[in-house]
């Protein structure tokens, strides 16, 4: 028997839960416990680090308390390369070039991390469980790129995030067909769900757009239930997609307040730990997705391995920079893990657990995190019962920045959603050319009708929304998008079948394939 299959059947975790977060570095969200774990790369090793504004000033790592950060700082894989040139010295620079009339304490707040306990949810995870004090984002740039690569080892050389109102094209963003971790579940038979708010972002993959899969997709309020049924119905992966619109928005994306990403850490830990048989069972992946263009005083390394061969913008061997990221299971010991690792490191480990193929060369030569994963100590029993975070802090100081804000991934998330309109609503023309061939001929109409009245349902509920402002409007359609998709899906594979589309229409939209 292989290391890989010995340490595979000794592992005691049977489901492992992914959060995946937004756009914090390590030295800002968990640089603080080295005060709790002596051998954490920290903010005690930054001191005497700083960053200039090119304008005479220089800024050093200080405490924050800053609940709300007034701008969103710049991660796009241009300005990450200034960032994190000379030493990580660029990223206050970086920032004044896109804001040049900020504030010094704007500029401070590029460099500020928040003090130990500040934060309820992360730092009682950190002190109590492990923290990977050397996880680096997969490249060096924004999220929709380094989400690829958590998913699926790959971006297929894609650095950067969609610009301009060019969603109802297909584009690189669209069309990233390339194997999945929930491709490689679905061959090896196991039991996996995504759970979102209002809009999920890992629909991005085109694999995720077929029927099998959408019908694994559930509302976030649907996992607490199933995390407090029985823990051989749960399932054996899970995704979590944070809120990424409106007020209530808690994918930690600034500038909406910290403490409503905190919170949702939280409700998740919550509802694992609350049901002691699953609990015992289930490792959760506290992982933000990039660092959002905050500080951090260690130097992404330049050895990394080219996931594939998609290297024409970028030679992928740098990686991003530092992101916070905690392994929270009673198999975990309260410590830290000083594997150098970067999102590929939690699909190697999965692909091996379940003796799965690697999704790509970057996952194959990856760390794997199952060495943070005690064999044969026992299960602890001294871990936190419940995270509390306080009603008030979940009051935004600054109200008026929740309102009117909107980044790069919202805008990216609108676009891609207009995409998917438009395809459903191509697919919508077509169903009815070809009930219209179908009746003609006499085949299959009394079939067809209840597909069609399906998809043309959810059509007119969609046209029928009362909005009441253009906000509102604008995200309501991005998450109608999803309900659109699944409901066509369904009704077009439950009524006539897929064949009998094909055999009147010479195209089908690529969205609705199986």
């Amino acid at each position: 028997m292989s290391d890989v299959e010995q340490n595979a059947q000794n592992d005691p975790i049977e489901h492992v839960v992914l959060l995946l977060m937004e756009n914090h570095s390590f030295d800002q969200m968990l640089g603080c416990l080295d005060t709790v774990h002596d051998k954490l790369d920290g903010v005690r090793n930054a001191a005497g680090k700083s960053n200039a504004d090119g304008q005479g000033n220089s800024f050093y790592p200080r405490e924050t308390r800053e609940r709300q950060m007034k701008h969103d700082p710049n991660h796009e894989h241009k300005a990450v390369m200034e960032q994190i040139a000379a030493d990580n010295s660029g990223f206050v620079r970086s920032f004044v070039n896109d804001y040049p009339k900020s504030s010094p304490a704007a500029r401070q707040d590029v460099m500020g991390y928040y003090p130990l306990g500040f934060l309820p949810a992360l730092h009682t995870l950190g002190s109590q469980f492990t923290v990977c004090d050397q996880w680096f984002s997969s490249l060096p740039g924004p999220t929709w790129p380094n989400r690829f690569f958590a998913l699926t080892g790959t971006s297929k050389g894609e650095i950067g995030m969609p610009s301009g109102l060019d969603g109802l094209e297909p584009h690189w963003y669209t069309e990233q067909d390339q194997d999945t971790i929930f491709d490689r579940l679905n061959a090896a038979r196991k039991t996996w769900s995504v759970y979102f708010y209002d809009f999920p972002a890992s629909l991005l993959l085109k694999n995720q757009r077929r029927a099998e899969n959408l019908a694994n997709y559930r509302s976030f309020d649907q996992f607490f239930e199933d995390a407090a049924g029985p823990a051989s119905q749960f399932p054996q992966f899970v995704l979590i997609e944070p809120k990424y619109f409106g007020e209530a928005q808690n994918d930690d994306h600034p500038p909406h307040n910290i403490m409503k990403a905190e919170k949702l850490i939280a409700d998740t830990y919550n509802a694992l730990r609350s049901n002691q048989a699953l609990w015992e069972r289930t490792l959760l992946v506290i992982l933000y997705d990039e660092h959002g263009g905050f500080y951090d005083h260690v130097s992404p390394p330049a050895d990394a391995i080219a996931p594939d061969d998609h290297t024409a913008s970028f030679d992928f061997k740098r990686l991003g920079v530092r992101v916070p990221a905690i392994l929270v299971s009673p198999w975990c010991k309260a410590d830290v893990c000083k594997e150098r690792f970067d999102h590929c490191s939690l699909l190697k480990y999965l692909c091996d657990k379940w003796q799965m193929p690697p999704l790509g060369k970057r996952t194959a030569a990856s760390a794997n995190i199952g060495v943070a994963i005690r064999r044969g100590d026992g299960v602890r029993t001294d871990t936190p019962p419940f995270i509390r975070v306080p009603n008030q802090s979940l009051i935004a100081e600054h109200v008026e920045l929740e309102r009117k804000s909107s980044n790069g991934n919202q805008h990216g998330l609108h676009h891609f959603a207009d995409f998917l309109h438009a395809e459903l609503d191509r697919l919508a023309a077509e169903a009815v050319e070809a009930a219209a061939q179908l009746a003609r001929t006499g085949n299959a109409w009394v079939r067809f009708k209840s597909a069609l009245g399906s998809l043309m349902m959810s059509l007119g509920h969609w046209l029928s929304k009362d909005f009441y402002d253009a906000r509102d409007q604008r995200d309501a359609r991005t998450s109608q998008a999803f309900t659109r998709l699944r409901q066509s899906v369904q009704g077009t594979t439950s009524g006539i079948t897929r064949n009998d589309l094909k055999a009147t229409t010479s195209d089908v939209s690529p969205v609705a394939q199986k």
